[in-house]
């Protein structure tokens, strides 16, 4: 077995996307021949105070040298150089998308991210990323060298098929954390203008990551009066995630960009027509036939894009239908832990010369 640590901020175990993929990774390694310990770093991040910063320093230090160490992007992208340097180990960096990216930033905050993750991805002997749009980014923004870039998309369940809801009004699913690069109070804006259409939406996902994205989201619902057609759950089992998929007629995600989408995947796997938009990799992530695309915070786009969808029973089946198909084609978790594995495995050659 060869060791390895995977440094991850925060709690493990919060249903978003990234800590899934997290977890779903962690847990596999071993049967890859990876013998991964946990090791949790301060949830401050990626706003780290000093001496989060210094426990942080800490505890990469105390990770045996022979060991590969992986940090997960939303802790290593924001990690001054002198910190990582104190790691006595040859790092992976893990990287869902990059932290400057993330909408809602000052234009100062942007740039010192931007500079703390260049300077941090030159100093990790491989990167690993889950899509091939944030590839491309690292390449042409943050001067990571091809070669030295892994593609390890997160994994997708298998799923039945969904059979949508029994009857009028039409079922919207979206799901993800209420933050502004989620955009949802522009698709609650959105729908307003559909409100002669029979439908309610469903959000899913956790409502305390940002005071300003639910204060938006709040204020969007009270100023459309659409209180009565939009039922925010907050976070739900997979039991019942997976009950809501099944019995939604449509998935739209409003979002201003994804490092991939996993909700995306998890749509496509049900067979849900989706709209989304083409923000970061969401464009790629689906294929055109599956999904009605519109650019990021184009409310009018939108707008015109669910109503088309709503409208057109026959246009929701081809959608569907396409989107079923490229569901059954989509990776799984067996598959992202083997390209991780493989990575920590080039590592761990490559420093014991």
């Amino acid at each position: 077995m060869i060791p390895a640590a995977f440094a991850i901020p925060g709690d493990i175990n919060l249903p978003t996307g990234g800590y899934t993929y997290d977890r779903r990774v962690l847990a596999l390694l071993a049967g890859r021949g990876i013998e991964a310990r946990h090791v949790a770093l301060p949830g401050s991040f990626p706003d780290p105070g000093p001496n989060d910063l210094e426990t942080t320093a800490r505890q990469l230090e105390a990770i045996d040298a022979d060991a590969v160490l992986m940090v997960d992007g939303l802790a290593y992208g924001a990690l001054p150089a002198d910190i990582i340097r104190r790691a006595r180990s040859p790092i992976v960096a893990l990287v869902h998308h990059p932290l400057c990216l993330e909408a809602g930033l000052s234009a100062d905050r942007q740039q010192t991210l931007r500079g703390l993750e260049t300077a941090a991805l030159r100093l990790a002997r491989r990167v690993v990323v889950t899509s091939r749009v944030t590839a491309r980014t690292l390449v042409e923004d943050f001067a990571v060298p091809s070669d030295k870039i892994a593609i390890a998309e997160p994994g997708t369940e298998p799923a039945a098929r969904a059979t949508g809801s029994s009857g009028r009004p039409l079922q919207l699913l979206a799901v993800g954390a209420i933050v502004p690069r989620k955009a949802y109070d522009v698709l609650v804006r959105a729908l307003a203008s559909l409100c002669d259409r029979a439908w309610h939406l469903t959000l899913v996902g956790p409502s305390d990551r940002s005071a300003e994205a639910i204060a938006a989201l709040r204020t969007a619902i009270e100023e459309t009066q659409l209180a009565e057609r939009v039922t925010m759950l907050g976070p739900v089992s997979p039991e019942r995630l997976a009950e809501l998929y099944a019995a939604a007629d449509a998935f739209l995600m409003p979002s201003l960009y994804e490092g991939y989408g996993m909700v995306l995947a998890e749509a496509m796997a049900c067979g849900l027509p989706i709209v989304c938009t083409t923000g970061g990799a969401a464009a790629e992530t689906v294929p055109d036939a599956a999904a009605i695309k519109v650019p990021p915070g184009d409310q009018a786009a939108l707008t015109a894009a669910v109503g088309r969808l709503i409208d057109d029973a026959g246009l929701r089946r081809r959608i569907a239908d396409a989107s079923w198909a490229a569901g059954q084609k989509l990776p799984r978790w067996e598959d992202t832990a083997r390209i991780i594995a493989g990575v920590i495995e080039a590592v761990a050659r490559e420093a014991a010369r």
